[in-house]
């Protein structure tokens, strides 16, 4: 079954956006179900994903991917509400019998990981995402952020020709796929460098680092277990937070570039 077919799989997904405070227009909701569909069902690129996964890829790797998303609309929403620019950290707390998470406040924090944008900010800035595989989390993140220009980098071949392909049937106009490794894809003063379980943090802050601005977010999604170890770390900030039916802690984990 097709993930644009999948009733249950769809209610799953609006119901962890709903509970994150996500609202999206039906044509892009229809839009990451189409890129869902074509990671599924695209076989001639080889297999892009494990027929486990095809089985919960709106739950577990969409939902996922939105989490940049999720943080950066959070801050500009605390922004737009308040009317000041309001540094206040937000985690996602770990319920692994619900959908989604809750937020809880924690406090304040000094750090550049902590910028609110608004809407109208993003419009000039661009963002790369190292190891781009087949298209998790940049796709999804062009896809709700239209205004900002997406940069999908990937060394493999395979890879590369979907999200190319991918890229043309979605009309993606801000996503330019580059078919090499980061440290060599020429890509440099960017807003924001991504990853998603690439490797370890500190090894993906190095290769990050050099192609960040001043200023710029470096922003990894990883197995909380995997990071634990940086939550003393001054120099990061962790996002918490759970997904539908997966019941392991995941963490979003950003670093500013000074």
């Amino acid at each position: 079954m097709r993930p644009s077919e999948d009733t249950r799989q769809q209610e799953i997904f609006c119901q962890f956006l709903s509970e994150n405070g996500v609202q999206l227009s039906k044509e892009t909701t229809e839009r990451l179900y189409l890129y869902a569909d074509l990671v599924v069902e695209t076989k001639q690129f080889g297999n892009l994903i494990s027929p486990k996964d095809s089985e919960k890829i709106l739950s577990r790797h969409i939902a996922d991917s939105l989490v940049p998303y999720i943080y950066i609309d959070e801050r500009r929403k605390t922004k737009d509400e308040r009317g000041e620019c309001n540094e206040t950290v937000h985690e996602f707390i770990a319920e692994p019998n619900s959908l989604g998470a809750r937020r809880k406040d924690e406090g304040t924090k000094e750090s550049l990981s902590s910028i609110v944008y608004q809407r109208s900010d993003l419009s000039s800035k661009t963002w790369a995402d190292m190891g781009a595989g087949a298209g998790c989390p940049v796709f999804p993140l062009a896809i709700v952020m239209p205004e900002i220009q997406f940069y999908a980098v990937e060394p493999r071949n395979m890879r590369v020709q979907f999200m190319n392909y991918a890229k043309e049937k979605l009309q993606l106009q801000n996503l330019t796929v580059v078919g090499k490794r980061f440290e060599t894809s020429g890509l440099s003063d960017l807003d924001f460098i991504s990853c998603r379980a690439l490797s370890t943090f500190e090894n993906d802050w190095e290769r990050a680092q050099p192609g960040l601005k001043k200023g710029g977010m470096f922003l990894t999604l990883k197995s909380f277990n995997n990071i634990v170890h940086l939550e003393n770390d001054p120099a990061v900030h962790i996002y918490k937070y759970a997904l539908p039916q997966e019941e392991q802690v995941y963490a979003l984990v950003t670093r500013g570039n000074e």
